[in-house]
């Protein structure tokens, strides 16, 4: 490898081997733990316009967007988990829904994070918009079809989120001539973590934290 990729933890981690409920603070403090570089995690709008950390548009029988945020106190908010972690970790706050845009800048003018960041999303709308308020925000567009993933140059990105099916050494490097990044999720497999580091991947996102660190981790 010429350089390590980042290593991420999906939602923190979400493994049957640990009694922690993805996207949550245990999570994202285990992935760390676990030795990886950040995390990715999912951002949401309760309906008194609080951002809250699920990845599912419902929460314990509740639809996040038509619920008040004290219905779903056991949610984080965006604010703790900026705070807790914007000093120490990579961050790849994906955004779920529109509306967000201002409450994430805020959040990210508040707590600059530290080790890097993207802010991610399957929505070429809500990228669009952020890049109409900040020219300098690092946007990544999340691809799981190939029809999302033939955007990509169309898009004010810097980051290719893919699919672990759509990546491919021609990928990665038109998206390094492009001047763009190139993320892979969700990678379980040894086999595949060796390969798409080895073809130049910039970051691996996995479920599987302690799999994905004992694979890639230098020295």
């Amino acid at each position: 490898m010429a350089s390590r990729p980042l290593l991420l933890g999906h939602r923190g981690l979400r493994s049957r081997s640990f009694s922690v409920r993805e996207n949550t603070i245990a999570a994202f403090d285990l992935a760390l733990q676990h030795g990886c570089d950040g995390f990715e995690f999912d951002v949401r709008l309760t309906a008194d316009s609080r951002p809250v950390i699920c990845h599912g548009a419902r929460f314990a029988g509740i639809t996040i967007a038509r619920a008040a945020c004290s219905r779903l106190r056991a949610l984080p908010l965006l604010e703790a988990v900026m705070e807790r972690y914007a000093s120490r970790a990579f961050l790849d706050i994906e955004l779920k829904v529109p509306g967000l845009e201002s409450y994430v800048l805020d959040e990210i003018s508040k707590f600059p994070p530290q080790r890097g960041y993207v802010v991610s999303s399957f929505l070429p709308g809500v990228l669009l918009d952020l890049r109409g308020r900040s020219r300098s925000i690092p946007l990544g567009i999340i691809c799981e079809t190939r029809k999302q993933l033939s955007a990509w140059r169309e898009l004010p990105v810097d980051y290719v989120i893919a699919h672990e099916r759509l990546i491919t050494a021609a990928l990665i490097a038109d998206a390094h001539a492009a001047g763009k990044k190139v993320f892979g999720w969700t990678i379980n497999k040894k086999a595949s973590m060796i390969c798409l580091a080895n073809n130049g991947v910039d970051g691996i996102v996995s479920d599987k934290t302690e799999l994905l660190v004992a694979t890639l981790r230098s020295g």
